[in-house]
């Protein structure tokens, strides 16, 4: 049975009735210890999962981040409320989940005017230091395991006032500092963290960089719900490097750089430096990408049904995209490389097929030459 944590108590994520009192609330934290990341038992239910019946128990973290979000939301804290949104499974090999949510295609705010990959911080843009009172649900600690150990950097956890999901939230480490949008290992830390604090297989993180959508130019991750499978978390792959640290995802929707933790601990530590060392040559060299960290299957001949046994984390390097593409029936970022497509009409909901959403994302990926220099780039850097 779990020890019931000291805050389990999921009012104190909860803004106080009157509007006046948001401002001198603080943010109330969330701590948590590394026993809490679950690693055993999270498998997708044989019938429709949902986050609405409790098909899964939730743990402590989707409990404070479920009913802070639904809070939020009843208050009328985003650009439009949510309900539940029209998804199919579109036929074909791929096995892509197509969401119809017109609200955000329409209400997001403007992505920033952005030229390049390593583009630096603007506090002249809109930026995180600037979300009204409210939006923040808490800050994600994780206890120092040891005496003496380095505290973690501060992550907010605010809601995404355009969801594409239920849950939808960014993860913004100490928006203070001004960080552009880089990754950088505490992030990334955090990130995969959130994931194994989810009870709920559908649980998602990922980032965009500059010039691969992100539209805010200010350090943050999303993370939402998503009851659905995802083709990448089972797809099948091979290994790159002598030490199996690096595998190449050939499956479609779109090839891919998979790393693969089987948990917490120095072999999450490990995986997160080799990621960012990876994210840190693209920056650099300005190859725009997106990276997605779900729950899944070890790298090798996997199947859709493979057990979610680690933590998969799935590094997409792509052609740069500076502004949004009006007319195209979704745009390509973390979520339609995974094989979510939220559908911005419902004349393109209605009409999408398999091979016309394969176009489109084929249409963002690097060519086949520069796809194999960045390949063989990387290697060399995972086996140094």
């Amino acid at each position: 049975t779990m020890a019931v944590p000291r805050d389990s108590d999921e009012t104190c994520y909860l803004l106080p009735p009157s509007r006046k009192d948001w401002e001198g609330q603080g943010i109330p934290d969330f701590v948590y210890e590394q026993k809490e990341l679950v690693l055993e038992g999270i498998q997708w239910p044989r019938s429709a999962p949902s986050l609405r019946e409790d098909t899964v128990p939730p743990s402590r973290f989707d409990s404070a981040l479920c009913s802070a979000w639904r809070q939020r939301m009843e208050l009328g804290l985003f650009r439009y409320h949510l309900g539940e949104l029209r998804t199919q499974t579109l036929p074909g090999a791929v096995g892509f989940v197509a969401q119809l949510n017109v609200e955000r295609g329409v209400q997001r705010r403007r992505p920033q005017n952005i030229r390049s990959v390593k583009q630096a911080f603007d506090p002249a843009q809109f930026n995180f230091n600037k979300i009204r009172p409210g939006e923040v649900l808490f800050r994600l600690l994780r206890e120092p395991d040891l005496p003496g150990a380095l505290r973690q950097d501060d992550i907010l956890v605010m809601i995404n006032v355009s969801p594409l999901e239920w849950g939808h939230v960014l993860l913004v480490p100490e928006p203070a500092r001004g960080l552009p949008q880089r990754l950088l290992p505490g992030a990334l830390r955090a990130g995969v963290e959130a994931v194994l604090l989810s009870s709920h297989p559908g649980f998602r993180v990922g980032f965009n960089s500059l010039g691969g959508l992100a539209s805010v130019n200010h350090l943050h991750l999303h993370g939402y719900y998503l009851a659905h499978r995802l083709p990448v978390e089972g797809a099948p792959s091979e290994p790159l490097d002598p030490g199996g640290h690096l595998h190449l995802l050939r499956a479609l929707p779109a090839p891919g750089f998979l790393f693969y933790t089987s948990g917490p601990g120095p072999d999450l530590e490990a995986l997160v430096g080799r990621v960012c060392r990876a994210t840190d040559y693209l920056t650099d060299h300005e190859i725009a990408h997106n990276l997605f960290v779900t729950r899944g299957a070890p790298p090798g001949k996997t199947s859709p049904s493979s057990a979610l046994t680690g933590v998969r984390v799935i590094l997409w390097a792509r052609k740069s995209s500076f502004g949004v593409k009006e007319g195209e029936a979704f745009n390509v970022a973390l979520c339609e490389l995974a094989g979510h497509l939220p559908v911005k009409t419902s004349q393109d909901f209605s009409t999408l097929t398999e091979a016309a959403a394969l176009a489109l994302i084929r249409d963002c990926l690097l060519p086949p030459a520069q796809a194999e220099e960045v390949q063989a780039a990387l290697v060399a850097l995972i086996a140094q």
